[in-house]
């Protein structure tokens, strides 16, 4: 995938972005409600761009949430700022995020590449691709770091992907579409 250079981020950007989400939770946290993004931030081309993301929320290191998308529609920074949120309070697997949780929660943001579809599990790089399977009108996806962190071949990548996400049999992998990306992760 030739795209993946273009997931250039300085330290400027990374804490613009990780400040906009960590903005995003407390003032909702306080209100009950996503405030409107300010100005206040310093928001170059690159947070203008329109990507997919995935923010993820962890406390006490355990995942608390992980919502994203794949649309290229919206600027980056717009989506981080309403995904982080989502990710807090709305992922209907974990309990939302609460006040005395914050001292131990950390963000993470992994901006996206397009996608590419591939033939098979040979195509699948550990450690540099996330996969997105299609299986008739279900769609599933898990990042990169996923397969990373569980010692994954792509063999169980794919299988995971198709019992956890897709809620199919592991083998349903071999009916659907595959599709690689890659997502740069600030942190």
């Amino acid at each position: 995938m030739d795209n993946a250079d273009k997931l250039i981020f300085s330290d400027e950007n990374k804490e613009v972005l990780l400040n906009i989400a960590w903005r995003a939770i407390t003032d909702y946290l306080e209100s009950g409600a996503l405030h409107k993004l300010t100005d206040d931030y310093k928001v170059s081309d690159t947070l203008k761009s329109k990507r997919g993301v995935f923010v993820s929320v962890y406390v006490d290191k355990k995942l608390r949430g992980c919502i994203g998308t794949f649309s290229e529609s919206t600027p980056l920074v717009k989506n981080v700022h309403r995904l982080a949120v989502q990710a807090a309070f709305e992922d209907r697997r974990f309990s939302p995020v609460r006040n005395q949780d914050l001292s131990a929660m950390e963000i993470e943001i992994s901006v996206l590449t397009k996608r590419t579809k591939v033939d098979g599990p040979e195509y699948i790089e550990i450690g540099k691709h996330g996969i997105y399977l299609v299986h008739g009108d279900s769609k599933a996806t898990l990042l990169p770091q996923v397969a990373t962190e569980n010692g994954f071949n792509a063999v169980e990548f794919l299988e995971c992907c198709a019992t956890n996400k897709l809620k199919m049999d592991k083998e349903a992998w071999k009916e659907a579409e595959i599709y690689v990306y890659e997502a740069k992760i600030l942190k």
